[in-house]
């Protein structure tokens, strides 16, 4: 695990919780130190919903121990009863990620001491707010991580280890078992880029003319990670479908290996076309003269395919998967340039990316 911004801001959230609850001399301040690492979050606005969230379970799991130690003692079959009760209640308002905190504001309150008990209560109750609250002053104090960094690395880097082995796939320089093998690795890693996007997307604008460009952007990054999928996609069914490939006759195998070189390259080029490291009206390359348009290679698979058929070979007809990935991959970088040329085109003053290195959450 890398050291990282939220690490600090856990440390420091604790430490702020910590010094209140002294300078206000309250009992017991290592409640307040546990609630704020429960209420640390990755950004501002997931921070500002879990203190709404967090002060309706903690009202909750207070309410029921006040009312279970007043009526039937604190007994440790008393507190289990009182435990099962309230989850019960948050589960029901589908309040379930804050449940641990509720749980320790139930436990912190039914212990008893010798003083008034609904005076105990409040300030059981305070402490553990002040460390909520705490966590909540950190994450408006220290700027959040730099998700447009992040996730944009995130995305270019799963896309090329994909380009790489689609490159090496079509060639026959692979290992049946070992593309297999990465298959699942690569998988994993894009499903952590799907939780990164949703933590950009949670990010909020406060002014206007921000919002708008930052809505574009995510239109972008949504459809970047869409076509990574798609070349995922069709590093699967090389890999499911090696064999068939390889009996396909030479011209055709030629064909697809020049199309996914075109289209690959085609990626590349996007991604710094993004980053303005290419002319926003500058067509690519791949695109140009290269690449053979969806029409003709539609007409190829289509020839391949009756020849198949009059000769009764139904094996080959795995053809066909292999196709519709390609198509289907084409099809979604297309609309990937279409994207960042009119993004790139309108509100220039407005439209800059900046992307810097990558830096840890």
């Amino acid at each position: 695990m890398k050291f990282g911004a939220r690490i600090l801001k856990t440390g420091i959230a604790i430490v702020l919780a910590l010094l209140i609850s002294e300078i206000l001399k309250l009992p017991a301040p290592v409640f307040a130190g546990i609630a704020a690492v429960f209420a640390v979050q990755p950004t501002i606005y997931r921070s500002y919903l879990t203190i709404i969230e967090q002060v309706q379970a903690n009202l909750v799991g207070a309410g029921i121990a006040v009312i279970f130690v007043l009526i039937f003692g604190s007994s440790p079959l008393v507190v289990g009863l009182a435990v099962i009760i309230a989850i019960a209640i948050i589960l029901k308002l589908k309040l379930q990620n804050t449940i641990g905190l509720a749980l320790v504001t139930l436990i912190a309150i039914m212990e008893v001491t010798d003083q008034d008990f609904i005076t105990f209560a409040l300030i059981r109750f305070s402490t553990i707010l002040i460390g909520v609250f705490s966590s909540f002053i950190i994450n408006l104090i220290f700027l959040p991580p730099k998700y447009e960094t992040k996730l944009f690395h995130r995305v270019s880097d799963s896309t090329e280890e994909i380009l790489k082995w689609i490159r090496l796939s079509t060639r026959h320089a692979t290992e049946f078992h070992l593309v297999k093998k990465d298959l699942e690795r690569i998988k994993e890693k894009l499903i952590k880029v799907d939780q990164l996007y949703l933590l950009y997307k949670e990010e909020r604008e406060y002014f206007k003319r921000n919002t708008i460009v930052r809505s574009r952007k995510l239109v972008i990054f949504r459809q970047m990670i869409s076509s990574t999928y798609r070349s995922f996609e069709v590093l699967k069914r090389l890999n499911r479908y090696e064999n068939e490939i390889y009996q396909l006759p030479d011209e055709l195998r030629g064909v697809i290996k020049a199309q996914l070189d075109c289209l690959l390259t085609y990626h590349e080029q996007l991604h710094l076309k993004f980053l303005g490291k290419m002319h926003p009206q500058a067509e690519s390359e791949a695109q140009q003269d290269v690449c053979l348009h969806r029409k003709e290679l539609m007409t190829i698979m289509l020839e391949e395919v009756k020849q198949h058929t009059k000769n009764d070979d139904i094996h080959n007809f795995h053809l066909l998967h292999i196709f519709s990935a390609i198509f289907e991959y084409d099809e979604n970088l297309e609309h990937l340039e279409r994207l960042i040329t009119s993004f790139q085109s309108y509100h220039k003053e407005d439209n800059e990316v900046s992307i810097s290195e990558e830096e840890e959450i």
